[in-house]
């Protein structure tokens, strides 16, 4: 079974070294939450996660909230293994399928054909399994003979279709997604929304960033509010909102669009 584990996690980032103490004086004066900070080393660093604990089982559909510079995409950085945490101990056990960004790692003169088989690669899936599936992606695409041309012949929206089509057919255990999958093509839109919540049912864990909160209350069972790294709150899904809406005095977000 999946599992996440943070006990007292923190990142640090260096931001500035040396010299130039006004400099310092400057940016410490412009910064309310005090997440910048200068130390006896003449560093400036940032404080991107404070202290973080908390444990995600098979099952959970966390959300992150809070405004920006609050630590969502850190966050989720650590739990893909791209941050180190400077202090504390993570503990992940699962593959990870990181959906940070769909275009990435595609290769623009290649077909897309071989960028599904690619980022199949990317994603863990076995030769073996991603041409079994292939038929199924590329009727999802309706790129039809597209598929066979190298994808800079592709306009934004069709490579966006491709990307999309190959990133959710992954099987993954702990899903990572910085902010809800979005396609700008409103006749592939609801199309789309089906195959991505798919995609998340298919997960043993999914944490996902997002300011659409009726994307929170249709996937989410516990939210995590964070504030300049720090939790705020985590818990249930409505307890932790309504406590953000009043919090912040943001009206409900559940009348956004997808």
């Amino acid at each position: 079974m999946a599992n996440i584990r943070l006990d007292n996690v923190s990142v640090n980032f260096v931001l500035y070294q040396g010299g130039a103490r006004s400099l310092k004086k400057t940016l410490l004066r412009s910064s309310t939450s005090g997440a910048l900070r200068y130390d006896a080393h003449d560093r400036i660093t940032v404080n991107a996660l404070n202290d973080l604990s908390l444990t995600l089982e098979h099952g959970d559909r966390l959300g992150l909230i809070g405004g920006n510079g609050a630590g969502k995409t850190t966050f989720l950085r650590v739990l893909a293994g791209v941050y180190e945490p400077t202090g504390g101990r993570i503990r992940v056990e699962g593959r990870v399928t990181p959906l940070f960004d769909l275009g990435l790692g595609m290769d623009m003169d290649a077909s897309g054909y071989d960028n599904i088989r690619m980022r199949a690669a990317y994603f863990g899936i076995s030769p073996a399994e991603i041409e079994r599936k292939m038929d199924d992606i590329a009727a999802f695409t309706e790129l039809g003979d597209y598929l066979n041309l190298p994808v800079r012949t592709y306009s934004s929206g069709m490579t966006l279709r491709l990307a999309f089509a190959a990133a959710t057919a992954v099987d993954p255990e702990i899903l990572l997604m910085d902010e809800w999958i979005a396609v700008s093509d409103v006749k592939f839109l609801e199309k789309a929304q089906r195959r991505a919540e798919g995609f998340v049912n298919r997960a043993s864990i999914m944490v996902v960033a997002s300011h659409m909160e009726n994307v929170l209350r249709r996937l989410c069972n516990k939210i995590l509010w964070l504030d300049h790294g720090t939790i705020v709150r985590f818990g249930p899904v409505d307890e932790v909102l309504e406590a953000y809406n009043e919090k912040t005095g943001l009206p409900s977000l559940t009348t956004m669009a997808l």
